[in-house]
């Protein structure tokens, strides 16, 4: 299993477990789902039947993302001037970590991915990791075009992948 985790706060973000694409060369949609948790009980990942569901909802479980969960990631929000201030500082932030022969593709290829969030700011929910540290990644949260599917996008190169 891979752990993939930010470079900048070590914040354990999430990991293969969950489907995982791709975007642009420079970015990773990793797809989530809302699940019932009950206090006290543990999440082994698999899905409740029919009546578990019931019993969950009557018992006064919450319905939750499975990788905020499962991450401990922190709901934060921004308004698109900030963000814009937080994303300029996170990719020099970046770009000091990666090997040179990356900066270049990663500098044209993020700055026109980052166009494409700003385009659709207002349908993002943002998350940071455990640590809150503003200085790390921030997540971004959106649903695909059925708007009920959630997905997150993660910088590809604000992580590190680690074997578990």
């Amino acid at each position: 299993m891979l752990l993939y985790e930010d470079i900048l706060t070590g914040d354990e973000m999430f990991s293969d477990a969950f489907p995982i694409k791709e975007v642009d060369n420079v970015a990773y949609e990793v797809d989530c789902q809302l699940i019932q948790i009950k206090e006290g009980n543990v999440d082994i990942g698999a899905n409740p039947s029919a009546e578990e569901q019931e019993e969950a909802l009557e018992d006064g479980a919450k319905q939750v993302n499975n990788v905020v969960h499962s991450f401990r990631l922190q709901s934060t929000s921004f308004d698109k001037k900030s963000y814009l201030t937080y994303l300029k500082a996170y990719m020099k932030a970046v770009k000091e970590k990666l090997a040179e022969d990356r900066v270049a593709s990663f500098e044209k290829d993020a700055q026109a991915f980052a166009k494409k969030i700003i385009g659709n700011f207002k349908d993002y929910e943002f998350y940071v990791g455990e640590s809150m540290n503003p200085d790390g990644m921030v997540a971004l949260l959106n649903y695909r075009e059925d708007g009920i599917t959630p997905y997150f996008t993660f910088w590809k190169d604000g992580l590190k992948e680690s074997k578990l």
